[in-house]
């Protein structure tokens, strides 16, 4: 479905590691736009500049972007979009999404208003709850919460005072995920505006895709799955 026998053009929203890319342009009548949010991906592409030349184009964008750029919709054959983050952006610490992280809290994923630095430091105790609660489906939300307000009273709040402070609530819970999972989730949701950019994307594509056209959306957690399939 994504890559026909006929060529075409592909819209590549979440270019990552290329994986989606390099696959489709295997096949020499196909050609590629490719969009990501983070500039680290720029090793990345510039292999696929080097190898593919004029079958391979990007640009360092966000979803609620894409209307801003000029493609010819009548060759769009799909639009791609693989949500969360790539194995690459987990690995690099200084991005702070993974529980192994140190230091100070960021969580951007680029073209970022703010960090979670930020947030942890200036967010209400009300507003931190909602986020926790809304975009991570935190059952210890509220405490969590104020714990995190008590705790920035005495000292600047880092990845590992996050840590501790989450486990500290939850020091009795029995699971298979991390006890951090639910709160970096909801905070790198709030950080990087995903919900709104999804809708802003999806609505975009929809825009840009012809008759026939495909939009392929791969989600990774119940807020996004039930955007898309409301979409």
């Amino acid at each position: 479905i994504i890559s026909p026998l006929y060529g075409g053009t592909f819209l590549d929203c979440t270019f990552g590691q290329g994986g989606y890319s390099k696959k489709i342009l295997e096949k020499k009548n196909n050609k590629i736009i490719a969009i990501d949010r983070d500039k680290d991906v720029y090793t990345n592409v510039k292999k696929l500049e080097r190898k593919y030349k004029n079958r391979f184009y990007f640009k360092n964008i966000k979803f609620s972007e894409l209307h801003k750029m000029k493609i010819n919709s009548k060759d769009l054959k799909a639009i791609i979009f693989d949500l969360g983050y790539s194995i690459s952006q987990i690995k690099d610490l200084s991005k702070g999404l993974s529980f192994k992280s140190t230091g100070k809290l960021n969580m951007k994923m680029g073209l970022n208003n703010f960090s979670c630095h930020e947030v942890i430091l200036n967010m209400s105790e009300k507003n931190l709850n909602k986020i926790f609660k809304y975009y991570g489906n935190e059952k210890y939300s509220k405490k969590i919460a104020k714990k995190i307000v008590e705790t920035r009273k005495l000292k600047t709040v880092n990845t590992e005072d996050l840590t501790k402070i989450i486990n500290s609530v939850k020091r009795f819970k029995n699971s298979k995920i991390n006890n951090s999972t639910k709160i970096f989730q909801s905070l790198r949701i709030f950080v990087n505006k995903e919900i709104s950019e999804l809708i802003n994307g999806l609505i975009n594509a929809f825009n840009l895709v012809p008759v026939g056209g495909v939009i392929a959306v791969v989600t990774f957690h119940s807020i996004e799955d039930k955007i898309v399939k409301f979409f």
